[in-house]
């Protein structure tokens, strides 16, 4: 679970990022986060996973709190960020042993997971390869497998199918789903709404740094009577 009580960031002094959100994320779901561009996605992310701290509230990830036990909270936390980018210099082997290092996978463990993943995403011939060398859906389910090589109870992943050719999209919605029926937290963000329709258990919609709505697609359908999802999206940011 992810437990977000009035949490606030403001840069430059006035500039009200995330302002005054409170959400409880369940075990046991899918949570799609959607919003506009610069509607507030990526700032909350990096606070829920740490990168940033909030300027008031707090976050909870299964009982730890993320800025007061930082190492705890991270360590149930597996985070994919919006940017494939990062590590370049290192191989894909490489990337994937210092992420187990710091969540501390034993040998055998990460070995087996390693193999099992790398096998799903046909990453086996470019593990031994440095990672600027590859394409950017490649880096992109390496970003994958390096957030998912802990097995954590919490997954937090910013835009993960952006880039994942078709095969590799259906495969991390299947795992997305499999990891939430077994009562552990999955949250993703997203621009594509049909992806949430289909994928997301509930849906948290975030407009000018506020959640405007946090439930299930049906239940908002029946509140605003539209079946089209872009025109359903549209009403809910304007009002």
């Amino acid at each position: 679970m992810i437990e977000i009580e009035h949490v606030s960031k403001v840069f430059n002094k006035d500039n009200v990022v995330i302002d005054d959100i409170s959400l409880n994320l369940e075990e046991g779901k899918i949570i799609g986060f959607i919003g506009l561009n610069g509607a507030g996605k990526t700032t909350l992310i990096k606070m829920m996973t740490g990168i940033l701290k909030p300027d008031s509230g707090r976050i909870i990830i299964n009982g730890k709190d993320i800025v007061k036990d930082p190492i705890d909270a991270k360590q149930m936390i597996g985070y994919m960020a919006d940017s494939p980018d990062m590590f370049l210099r290192l191989t894909g082997i490489e990337y994937i042993h210092l992420l187990s290092d710091i969540y501390k996978v034993p040998k055998e463990t990460r070995e087996k997971r390693i193999k099992e993943l790398s096998k799903k995403f046909h990453l086996e011939e470019v593990l031994d390869k440095p990672m600027q060398g590859y394409s950017h859906g490649t880096r992109q389910k390496m970003m994958v497998m390096g957030a998912l090589v802990h097995n954590p109870k919490v997954w937090i992943l910013d835009e993960p199918l952006i880039g994942l050719d078709p095969q590799s999209s259906i495969l991390l919605k299947e795992m997305m789903r499999e990891h939430a029926d077994k009562n552990n937290t999955v949250f993703f963000s997203t621009h594509v709404l049909e992806i949430a329709e289909k994928l997301c258990d509930k849906i948290a919609i975030i407009n000018k740094g506020k959640i405007i709505y946090y439930g299930t697609l049906e239940e908002l359908r029946r509140q605003y009577k539209k079946k089209d999802l872009d025109e359903l999206f549209m009403e809910v940011i304007q009002e």
